[in-house]
Formats: C-alpha cells, sequence, structure tokens
C-alpha cells in the first residue's frame, strides 16, 4: 500500500477525493457501467466496494497481528444474526461518514436514496439475532480477537405484508442481487457428517476407539463479512457457511434423462442453510433445524481446531487460545462435537478431552420458559448423529455418577437432573448438557441469571454453584445513537464531547443539562423531528396523517402472548370508548404504534395482528376522534424500520408479564434514544429503573411473586371482567364484533383465551393497573419541559446498557481474555 505526501492510493485513501475516484473505478471496471447505464443498485454496489477496499487492508493487518501475538480468540456460536444495514455502520467505524456524504454530493447522488437500495440482512428472528450483531460490534471496538459464526440462509425471516389485517408471509430475497458486503472463501470449506454408523476397535494403547462410517457428507463453505471497530483499525468478521453438495453433479444419471435424480441429493444437501428455522412442529422441520444447529458447530468446530492447529500440537492449550460461547442452547451440539474431534481426531481419551471441552465452552440462556428450552428425541438424533448420541449417553451415565456421589440416597433429583431422559421416547435435555459441559452459564439480566437459579436450573445451580454468572444485554451506541439518531448525537456531542461513543458511562455527564432550558429545547426540537420523519413514513406506507405532536407510543417486538400487545390494544379501546364518551373532552393526543412479526405457525399472535389492525381500522376512520387517537400497525418490522420508530419514541412499552422477559434490549435503545418506559418489573427494566430513577420510569403490574401467588390462590380472570367496565366494555365490543361487523366472532377466541382458558399471561389482573398508569404518563407529557427533563435523565444514565459493558464483563468473568492493543 503506497502513501506518500504526493500521492494517495484512491483504493485506500480516507479523503474524499480518494473515495469519488474509486467510486467511479468500481463502476467503471467492476461492473462495466457508466453514468448513462448505472442504477441506483450499481452506484450503491460500487459505494459498497469502495467501502470494502478501506476496510480490506485493515482486516488483512488486524488478522495478522492476532497471528503473530497468538491470541486467544472468542468464537461466538449463533443461529440468528439481525444485522440490518451495513452501510452506515462502516461509514462510522470507520470514521468517514462526513466525508462520504460530501463525496456523494459532489457527485451529485443522494446518500438518503443509496443507503435505502441496500437490503435489511435479516438472518434472525428478533432480540436474540440483534443481541449478536451489537456484541460482534463491541467486541470489534474492544480489540476481542474473535470470529462470529452462523448460516448463511438463502431466506432470512419472512417478509411480512397485511392483507385485510392479517400478516401474509413472504420470501426474503435478500440475496436476490447477491450480497456486496460479504466474501466467499471457496478454499475454507469442511465435511459435515450426517446418518452412518459407529463402529469400535480396541487400538495399541488398550483404549477403546471409534469411528464414524458411512456418513452422508455437506460441505460447509465460509462466507465472511468484514466486522470494523469503532476507529481503531480493527476488524474482525462474521463467518456465515452456505451448504454445498460434497459430491460431483451425478452425470451419468442426468445423460440418462433423469435429471430429478441428478439433482435431488445436491438440493437436500443445499436446503440445510435454505432457510432461517423451519416450522418445527413438523417432524421434517424438526430434522432439518437438528441439521442446521449440527451444521453451524461442526463447520465452526472444525475452523477453530484447524487454525489451533496451525500453531500448536499439544491440545492441553486449547483452552488458553480458544474460547466458545453458545448464544442460546441451538449450539450445543458443539459439547459432542468438540468431544468426538478430540477423542476421535486427535486421538485424546475421554477424560483428558472432557477437560478441554469444559474449559472451551460457555452458554447463554436466554428463557425461563421450560418449554423454549430444546429437547431432542434420542431417536431421531441417533438416526441422524450416531456418534454424538453415543457420547451424549457417556456425559449423562458419568453426570449421574457425579450427582449420586454429591447427592446420595437422592434418586429424585438423578431423575431431575438427567441430561437424557428415561421416558418411553427419551429426548436430549440441551439446556442440561450445556450447563453440564460448560465453564460458565450466564443469563442476561439480574432477575433472569437469578430466576434462573431458583427455577428451571435450581437443581444444577445448587450442584454448581460457581459456574453461573449474569451478564446484562447490552446494546451498540454505535449503531443505537449515532446512527439512528443524528441530531441527538450531535447535540451530546457538542455538550460533552466524542467519548460517549466509546465511553457511555460518559453520558452521565449530560444529566447536568436536564434543567437546562436550551437543552431542553433543542432536545424537544430532535424529538419533534424525528416524530416527523416517522410520520411521513407512516403517511407514504398506510396513507395515514398522524399528529406529531401526540404522544407516539411504541411497541415494537417480536409478537407473542407473554408481550401483551394485547394489552395495549385493550388500552387503545379504553381511550378510544373514553373518546367516543365525551368528544368534547380535553383529551391528551397519543398515537399507538405496533410492529413485529409473528411466528408463521403461531394462530393467536396473528390473530392479535388482526384485531390491531381492526381496532386501527376503526379508531382511525372515526371522525369523532380526529388526530386524539391513532391506532398503526406497521409491517415488515426490521432493523432499518426500527432505526426510525426508535428516536421518534415518546413512550417505550416493556409490559411482558413479570418473569417472562429474560432481558430484552428494545427497552435500552428507547431510553437511549429520549423515550420514557411503561413497563412491568421484568428483564432488564429492573435494571433501567435501578439506573435512572423510581420518578424517571413509569412501572406498573405484577411482579414475579405475586404472579406466583395469584396462580397459586386460583387465579380467576373473570373477577377482573366483572369488577372493571372499562374492561368489561372492551372485551365485549371485541367479543360482539364491534371491530369485525364483518365477521363478529372472529376474535371469540382472543376471548376465549382471557376469559375461560385462565388468561395465563395474567392481561385482565394487570390491565387497570396498566391504564392508571397511562393516565400518570399524559399528565407528566403535559408538561414537556418536566417530560424532557425525565427524558434527558433517561439518556444520561444509559451507560451501563452499552453492548461494550457486556463484553467486558464476558472477557473479564467467562471467557479470560485480554484485548489487543
Amino acid at each position: 500500500m503506497e502513501n506518500s505526501a504526493t500521492h494517495v492510493d484512491p483504493r485506500t485513501g480516507m479523503d474524499v477525493e480518494s473515495f469519488k475516484q474509486d467510486i467511479h473505478q468500481h463502476l467503471y471496471y467492476t461492473l462495466a457501467k457508466d453514468k448513462y447505464s448505472s442504477t441506483e443498485w450499481d452506484i450503491y454496489r460500487s459505494v459498497v466496494m469502495s467501502v470494502m477496499d478501506r476496510l480490506h487492508d485493515r482486516w488483512i493487518d488486524t488478522q495478522q497481528r492476532y497471528y503473530r501475538q497468538d491470541v486467544k480468540r472468542v468464537y461466538y456460536l449463533s443461529m440468528e444474526y439481525l444485522i440490518g444495514r451495513l452501510l452506515d455502520n462502516m461509514l462510522i467505524n470507520l470514521g468517514m461518514q462526513d466525508e462520504a456524504i460530501q463525496a456523494f454530493e459532489e457527485m451529485g447522488l443522494d446518500y438518503e436514496k443509496i443507503r435505502e437500495v441496500e437490503v435489511d440482512a435479516g438472518l434472525g428472528n428478533g432480540g436474540l439475532g440483534r443481541l449478536a450483531a451489537c456484541y460482534l460490534d463491541s467486541m470489534a471496538t474492544l480489540g476481542i480477537p474473535s470470529i462470529g459464526y452462523g448460516i448463511r440462509y438463502d431466506y432470512g425471516i419472512f417478509d411480512q405484508e397485511i392483507e385485510d389485517g392479517w400478516q401474509v408471509e413472504k420470501a426474503d430475497l435478500w440475496l436476490q442481487y447477491g450480497y456486496p458486503w460479504n466474501m466467499v472463501r471457496p478454499k475454507v470449506e469442511y465435511p459435515v457428517h450426517f446418518y452412518g454408523e459407529t463402529v469400535s476397535h480396541m487400538g495399541d494403547d488398550g483404549e477403546l476407539h471409534f469411528e464414524w462410517k458411512n456418513t452422508h457428507d455437506v460441505l460447509a463453505v465460509a462466507y465472511d463479512t468484514p466486522i470494523p471497530g469503532y476507529k481503531n483499525d480493527i476488524v474482525n468478521h462474521l463467518r456465515l457457511w452456505k451448504a454445498t453438495a460434497s459430491h460431483e453433479f451425478d452425470l451419468k444419471s442426468f445423460n440418462q434423462g433423469d435429471y430429478i435424480d441428478a439433482v435431488r441429493d445436491n438440493m437436500l444437501e443445499e436446503n440445510i442453510s435454505r432457510v432461517l428455522y423451519p416450522n418445527d412442529k413438523v417432524f421434517k422441520g424438526q430434522e432439518l433445524r437438528l441439521k442446521q444447529e449440527y451444521f453451524l458447530v461442526s463447520a465452526s468446530v472444525q475452523d477453530a481446531i484447524r487454525r489451533f492447529k496451525k500453531q500448536h500440537d499439544d491440545f492441553r492449550k486449547l483452552p488458553e487460545k480458544v474460547a466458545f460461547q453458545c448464544n442460546d442452547t441451538h449450539p450445543n451440539l458443539a459439547v459432542p462435537e468438540l468431544m468426538r474431534i478430540l477423542m476421535d481426531i486427535e486421538g485424546l481419551n475421554w477424560d483428558t478431552s472432557w477437560n478441554i471441552t469444559t474449559q472451551c465452552i460457555n452458554y447463554t440462556n436466554h428463557t425461563l420458559m421450560p418449554e423454549a428450552l430444546e429437547k431432542w428425541p434420542i431417536s431421531l438424533m441417533q438416526n441422524l448423529l450416531p456418534r454424538h448420541t453415543q457420547i451424549i449417553h457417556e456425559i449423562n451415565r458419568r453426570f449421574m455418577d457425579e450427582i449420586r456421589a454429591e447427592f446420595p440416597d437422592d434418586e429424585d433429583r438423578v431423575s431431575r437432573m438427567r441430561i437424557v431422559g428415561e421416558e418411553m421416547d427419551p429426548v436430549v435435555e440441551m439446556g442440561p448438557l450445556g450447563i453440564v459441559a460448560a465453564n460458565k452459564i450466564n443469563g442476561v439480566s439480574k432477575i433472569h441469571s437469578d430466576l434462573m437459579k431458583k427455577t428451571i436450573f435450581k437443581d444444577y445451580a445448587e450442584l454448581y454453584p460457581d459456574k453461573f454468572t449474569n451478564v446484562t444485554n447490552g446494546i451498540t451506541p454505535r449503531r443505537w445513537l449515532k446512527q439512528c439518531n443524528p441530531g441527538l448525537s450531535s447535540l451530546i456531542s457538542e455538550h460533552i464531547g466524542d467519548d460517549w461513543l466509546t465511553d457511555l458511562k460518559q453520558l452521565k455527564k449530560v444529566e447536568q443539562f436536564a434543567d437546562d432550558e436550551a437543552f431542553k429545547n433543542r432536545f424537544g426540537e430532535i424529538k419533534r423531528e424525528n416524530k416527523k420523519r416517522l410520520a411521513g413514513y407512516i403517511k407514504r406506507e398506510l396513507d395515514i396523517d398522524v399528529n406529531p405532536d401526540s404522544i407516539f407510543d411504541i411497541q415494537i417486538k417480536r409478537i407473542h402472548e407473554y408481550k401483551r400487545q394485547l394489552m395495549a390494544a385493550l388500552h387503545v379501546i379504553t381511550l378510544y370508548n373514553r373518546i367516543k364518551d365525551n368528544p368534547e373532552a380535553d383529551i391528551q393526543p397519543r398515537t399507538v404504534i405496533f410492529g413485529g412479526k409473528a411466528a408463521p405457525g403461531y394462530t393467536t399472535a396473528k390473530q392479535h395482528i388482526k384485531l390491531i389492525n381492526n381496532i386501527g381500522r376503526k379508531v382511525n376512520n372515526d371522525p369523532d376522534v380526529g388526530d386524539k387517537l391513532k391506532c398503526i400497525f406497521l409491517p415488515n418490522y426490521r432493523v432499518s424500520l426500527a432505526e426510525k420508530m426508535i428516536p421518534a419514541a415518546d413512550l417505550s412499552e416493556q409490559i411482558s408479564t413479570a418473569g417472562m422477559e429474560a432481558s430484552g434490549t428494545g427497552n435500552m435503545k428507547f431510553a437511549l434514544n429520549g423515550a420514557l418506559t411503561i413497563g412491568t418489573l421484568d428483564g432488564a427494566n429492573i435494571e433501567i429503573r435501578n439506573q435512572v430513577g423510581d420518578e424517571n420510569i413509569f412501572i406498573f403490574g405484577l411482579e414475579v411473586d405475586d404472579i406466583e401467588r395469584l396462580r397459586s390462590e386460583g387465579y380467576n380472570p373473570q373477577e377482573y371482567y366483572q369488577e372493571n367496565k372499562e374492561l368489561r366494555k372492551a372485551l365485549d365490543q371485541i367479543r360482539d364484533g364491534f371491530f369485525s361487523p364483518e365477521k363478529p366472532d372472529l376474535f371469540q377466541p382472543v376471548i376465549n383465551n382471557l376469559l375461560h382458558h385462565g388468561d395465563y399471561f395474567m392481561v385482565l389482573a394487570d390491565y387497570e393497573a396498566y391504564v392508571k398508569k397511562q393516565e400518570e404518563v399524559e399528565k407528566v407529557y403535559r408538561n414537556k419541559q418536566d417530560w424532557y427533563k425525565r427524558a434527558i435523565i433517561n439518556v444520561a444514565h444509559m451507560g451501563f446498557f452499552s453492548s461494550d459493558r457486556s463484553i467486558s464483563d464476558y472477557a473479564e468473568r467467562i471467557w479470560d481474555i485480554e484485548p489487543i492493543k
């Protein structure tokens, strides 16, 4: 790379002129286009390739430095990554966003249009995948040597369209024209084995050895996307595996006219990376998902072992150089896979292999719901992964012996803690497998980690108290403030400098301006501009006018009963009825905005989407209501839409049933962008309250102990229905077809779940407290200066929720790894 005072390489120069030259050259020489024939996609690709040029030398330098220093590396295993759009993120972390914007202006290009050309890489269903993406950003920014491993799904999470109020799923075509941010590594490929059988023989060392034979093999091919740290010249990467056929095309069958047979096996093998998470209610779907999980861990563990062997031949040093982090139970097959490689390939004995494995593997739990912890039928696993099934049985046998030694004469405990069940159709419990083999197990918020040790993993925490720890989730301020809210980001930097971007605790300095009238006015102006921007988007997408001076009350997350979008919908009905009963009343205008996707097979959640849309149809077209109330459902929620919605929010809805949300990160993003939270004492809401103070958050509802007590005493939702007139009226309207006159009984299942099937998620029990707390919200909002003060205090106290802090916690307490300087 040549750099001198007289010459700057246009491929690496960080100045405006070099960047312009590079874009022109890629457009002309790489894409064979000129200003007459180029499309917006061509220009976008040229810009991406020009950014990649500036990343490549840093990427290569980083990897060479890791190799020279023989560093310990983190291998982050996740089935999901919601990385969203990357252009802004890359330019910000390279420190050249301003130069890029100037270059586009001088070239007559519209930066906004270029950004909008990029598709969201939606390789995840929700918070799990977005958390993984934030952690990659923080690992690079902190200089943690790491690689994120995932699957390069041909189709990510579905595109959501709303037809007649119903969710309709469409294929996500994110790879339709290629993905310019990644590079295929055709020589980085590994065979992944399935099926076959295991045979044993006695070795010369007198030990029993196993061989996995007659397998059906699939090739995992690597695709790498660079992940730059913020202005530190460090570039890690996300490595996604694509499944390809391990054998050549069957030309003989093709020549004989049997095209279907010739391509069938190839197609079946490539199906492994075809789509994100099939519906696992169907047995074949279960098998494909298990294949995906093993495909991810096998390729990734093989890759890590290859890298280790380039510099080492003593596997006892593996824990000094390798830390695997399993993001939820999905990658926990890394346990038997690492054992298999160490024993069957590298020739180590069981005890040595187990000692190494239990120092290398770590497991993050993300759920307290037992039904959400993966369990794989032994019959399925035995057929698909016979060698791993043997290893798991042996882990289970030795673990049972350990329990009996620790707790003699307690066979009930032994039965509760089994990794492999004893029932007629036994299953492998993937959570306990991860716990038994992991060096550390962490929850993702303080309450979640505490409940994990008291409820679902109580027995294991008693046996291994030192294994369990907490790392509260975090978010990257580079994307979730600087990138998505440039107005607020600039206001903060003008007053306290830029250091907060890599040390979010610096935001505490903003609190001194919470009573500063000029600062509060600027803060309010920025919020209103963000609301106007979102209002414009709503008008373009839905042709609905919303009032930017109303409370923007937003709930965006996966549609699920425990997240209780239904309770927010009941509140909209209540507000509507109040307006209808007294149209002249002094009502604080409110725009309630929902966004989120329901799992394709989750009928109840999809009915909630339909109900919200039908409520909106009624409310938004009632002349008595006008702009006092609007109910909006924005289709196809995704990262790039979140970046528009979060900066515009006044009120953040975090109203899950207490004890059911492990952490949440949307709550952090809203607060960081100056929204106040209305929420239950659940997940990270508790820690947000502890940071911002009781007076700066709207907490309501039953707590975990209250819910347990209510359930044990016999919760009767009918009592709440009878006692609260507004609640009864809202439910009767839903039941009687007020919101569905074309089919009056359309929402009867919603009513049945609430009134006749136990209201498991306690919507009716929390309704009155929720509505009263919303009245408090309106009262505070009327005093804008007081509202802005509280919002500024929220921003100032979000330092703890940086993903940089989370990754520092992992590095220090779990991975035992030092950042590279």
